[in-house]
């Protein structure tokens, strides 16, 4: 009788546990989506209605798209879509060829010195980003690469944090696998593409999608090696909009303007989020 009492009552502390994680979870959710919502709710106000409003409104009562015909016809903002999707498909590509290539080298191949050379290749993780941005400014400008593709693209198609996600995830595969291949005369470059990636293809995936939101937020890099607006990308595109556009006066289209370039991320992301989970967790799973 005294033992089902108390497993009555750790079931009840159990729930009620559970309830107040959920609620803080709510409360968070509330918290982080709230600017979201609020970012547009405002770009589908009406331009006269945003301004006549003493206290600002959580809701809408009469929704009109005018504010995102206004962003994309006021300035380029279309062009500027190209060239983020330009360089964010560019740089991913590249990016992912290296990355795949280094982390097998570090995780499968043997060569004198590796560890050595891997210690120090991580230890690039704590240079700060303003000396390496400095560096590949005066290194893109010295080639007369600014105001070009290659010039936003070639310095970021390297990443030490992916190479080692990766990395990590390639030395879990066993190694009896690759001994099987080379029996059989698998070229090493067969086996990485036939094997390994697929094995790991969530975190391969996960780097992906990681790079894809890093290229498309890009902002200090472009704003240093572009001052063409030919070659602006979406960030630059805000940045003049608030510069020189529209975005000190008319809030709803500044407003329409950031939600149309945050929309691809959100999806982008709802869509692989099981993928950036799994891999995230096996890259740092040992074993």
């Amino acid at each position: 009788m005294d033992y089902e009492k108390i497993e009555k009552n750790a079931l009840v502390k159990k729930r009620i546990q559970k309830t107040f994680v959920y609620i803080l979870l709510a409360v968070w959710a509330v918290a982080v989506l709230f600017p979201f919502y609020w970012m547009v709710i405002t770009s589908l106000k009406e331009y006269g209605a945003y301004n006549s409003e003493w206290t600002p409104l959580l809701y809408v009562l009469s929704p009109t798209l005018e504010n995102y015909k206004t962003a994309f016809t006021a300035v380029p903002l279309a062009d500027y879509f190209v060239n983020t999707i330009i360089f964010t498909l560019g740089t991913t590509a590249i990016m992912l060829v290296v990355t795949v290539l280094a982390a097998f080298a570090f995780s499968r191949l043997e060569f004198k010195g590796k560890n050595l050379v891997f210690t120090l290749f991580l230890s690039l993780m704590m240079i700060p980003s303003e000396l390496v941005v400095i560096t590949n400014y005066v290194t893109v400008t010295s080639l007369d690469m600014r105001n070009s593709f290659m010039g936003l693209i070639l310095p970021s198609v390297a990443s030490v944090f992916y190479i080692y996600l990766l990395k990590e995830n390639f030395s879990q595969i066993p190694d009896e696998l690759y001994y099987a291949a080379k029996v059989d005369g698998t070229s090493d470059l067969r086996y990485l593409v036939k094997v390994m990636v697929p094995i790991c293809k969530p975190t391969v995936v996960t780097v992906t999608v990681l790079k894809v939101i890093e290229c498309w937020n890009s902002y200090v890099w472009p704003r240093l090696v572009t001052d063409e607006q030919a070659y602006f990308l979406v960030s630059n595109g805000i940045q003049e909009i608030r510069e020189n556009g529209f975005g000190r006066d008319n809030i709803p289209a500044m407003m329409a303007a950031v939600v149309a370039i945050s929309v691809p991320l959100i999806i982008l992301f709802l869509c692989f989020r099981r993928k950036i989970m799994e891999g995230v967790s096996r890259g740092g799973t040992k074993g």
